[in-house]
């Protein structure tokens, strides 16, 4: 009889309790609320993109951009030096929200995060001293060229096999600032390097160097974001549209690099 008893508890125990749950609503999926700060990861010693001046303080052309794309966004937007090579780690793992700092679109990163689109296009440029008579690939024939030890910009000669086994030489160096030290004491007839890097050295020594209209290859930059942040990524790419259209990006530009490179 007991048993029996509790039996007959425990039916209607379950009886009330999935009446009450058919009287409540189903629960909801909850709704990401919008962004109000976006964190941004950045390498803080890549110049002019992002570095820190004499000051400490955060400055480059991707910071200034940033800046503005978030004031038109109605976002704050805060700066975080992270180690560049765990960027992916740090942006899936939710440390940071974007990785903005000269980032280049490949296949291989769109498998793991998302792009805006392209708002910038580096070229493995060519520098040569403002007097030179180099004025085309073809010229560099029997030339020493510089570039920087384990660069892209070593590749880049390399892929272009008639002009890498045309050249006398191609002379390695730690850094681009020695390389172009080399080209101004008349030691290099040209120096290949990153048009960010170069446009910004360059225009740090008006007059001293040109830049070829030639180049030794394209690269595009964009801005990282998690694959699942698909608002923001829509309000960032209307937004660098909108920078783009009204010369906004153009003028930023022109302040680091002395010439339109946006793409």
């Amino acid at each position: 009889m007991k048993k029996l008893t509790a039996a007959l508890l425990v039916c209607a125990t379950s009886l009330l309790a999935a009446c009450g749950q058919k009287d409540e609503p189903a629960p909801q999926a909850a709704t990401p609320a919008a962004a109000k700060k976006v964190i941004v990861g950045l390498d803080d010693n890549f110049p002019p993109m992002g570095f820190r001046d004499d000051k400490n303080e955060l400055v480059g052309f991707d910071i200034d951009m940033a800046r503005e794309a978030a004031k038109r966004m109605s976002i704050e937007v805060e700066f975080k030096p992270i180690d560049w090579s765990a960027k992916e780690a740090e942006l899936n793992g939710k440390r940071v929200d974007a990785l903005w700092n000269g980032l280049t679109i490949t296949e291989e990163r769109k498998k793991n995060i998302a792009f805006t689109a392209p708002y910038m296009a580096n070229h493995q440029i060519i520098l040569v001293a403002q007097a030179s008579p180099v004025q085309t690939k073809a010229d560099l024939a029997g030339r020493v060229v510089g570039a920087q030890d384990g660069s892209s910009a070593v590749d880049a000669i390399k892929k272009d096999a008639p002009v890498a086994a045309s050249l006398k030489e191609v002379k390695l160096f730690g850094d681009n600032v020695t390389a172009l030290m080399d080209l101004s004491a008349g030691r290099l007839d040209a120096v290949v390097v990153d048009e960010v890097v170069g446009r910004y050295l360059a225009s740090k020594r008006e007059g001293q160097y040109r830049v070829l209209e030639e180049n030794f290859g394209t690269e595009d930059y964009g801005v990282g974001l998690r694959k699942e942040d698909t608002e923001l990524l829509a309000k960032l790419d209307e937004t660098l549209t909108a920078m783009k259209k009204d010369g906004s990006a153009a003028r930023i530009a022109q302040q680091w690099f002395g010439a339109d490179i946006i793409k």
